[in-house]
């Protein structure tokens, strides 16, 4: 806790799902930290990657803007706020170039965040897993190997392993840090091999984790998308965790306990499945030795994602 009392949590994740958890955990009360994949490399992102060399933006910015005094602000609406047209800013979110032109001021990247933490009156802090350059690689359940994040997360084939190029690269030591001081860690929900996993690729990251006395939640996701995890379920989403340096660092695991029917939904025009957390799954979690929270979590209007009241209700329950 802070020295006023006030619980501490870090979430941990990147792509959309990490700034609904940060929403959650900040209405919850928590004195909230994110601490956010580097493996980026798709879209805007991806392009300021390449030209500028600088590492990636994106799953910041929408942390900086979910963490914003004023979220509805024009502040937050402007740093969200992407260019539609334009020879060369096209396709460009305004907060990635200004977390682009904060870098080459201040000369870090870290420091670029915490100039726009300032700026922006967050309300929690925003984390870089690492501050290395890394490239995320993969091997697919057909055993090819795919190069990149943007690559892996279009795959049609479900992936089996991710690592990166370098392997193990340094942690941020303030992400370090966060994870010690914790009282709770919520891991997910987003994309398990390329928004998830990445972070746990980090040296130390995960052996923090393993060692924390924080209630460690994993929010495993309402659906698969693409090919990236496709026909897995939620003890496969775990395990795959597990494999990937989180054994004996999930404590509780939060389920879909809804339909489970296909769903009559499309992500970037590829179908997209339920991930099933059926009697039989939950039994090979729990055989895991982790627990298992079955609820409603989905949104009526989007049955591919997560409800932010229903998600934040199930947080509370199980961090309370």
């Amino acid at each position: 806790m802070t020295p006023s009392g006030v619980p501490r949590a870090v979430a941990i994740g990147g792509g959309t799902g990490l700034p609904q958890v940060l929403r959650s955990l900040v209405g919850l009360g928590f004195d909230t930290s994110a601490i956010v994949t580097m493996a980026d490399d798709g879209g805007s992102t991806g392009v300021l990657r390449r030209q500028l060399g600088i590492l990636p933006p994106g799953d910041v910015r929408n942390c900086l803007a979910a963490l914003a005094s004023d979220e509805e602000g024009m502040l937050a609406r402007v740093f969200q706020y992407r260019f539609a047209d334009g020879d060369g800013l096209a396709g460009h979110a305004l907060g990635n170039l200004i977390l682009a032109a904060l870098t080459d001021l201040t000369g870090d990247f870290g420091e670029a965040v915490r100039v726009a933490e300032h700026a922006l009156r967050t309300r929690g802090r925003v984390l870089p897993s690492t501050l290395e350059d890394v490239v995320l690689h993969g091997v697919d359940r057909a055993g090819a190997e795919i190069s990149g994040q943007a690559r892996l997360a279009a795959n049609p084939t479900a992936v089996a392993r991710v690592y990166t190029e370098p392997s193990e690269p340094a942690a941020n030591p303030l992400a370090i840090e966060a994870i010690h001081e914790a009282d709770a860690v919520v891991i997910g929900p987003g994309s398990l091999y390329t928004s998830l996993v990445p972070n746990f690729l980090v040296a130390g990251i995960a052996h923090a984790l393993r060692e924390s006395s924080a209630r460690r939640v994993y929010v495993c996701n309402v659906a698969n998308f693409r090919g990236e995890t496709a026909g897995l379920d939620a003890a496969d989403h775990v395990q795959a965790l597990f494999e990937h340096g989180l054994s004996g660092a999930i404590d509780v695991t939060i389920v879909h306990g809804g339909p489970v029917e296909p769903l009559d939904v499309c992500d970037d025009g590829a179908r997209v499945e339920p991930v099933g957390a059926g009697p039989q799954v939950r039994a090979r979690i729990e055989a895991l030795g982790v627990s298992v929270v079955c609820a409603d979590v989905a949104d009526p209007c989007d049955p591919a994602r997560h409800s932010a009241d229903r998600l934040k209700q199930a947080l509370e329950e199980v961090l309370s």
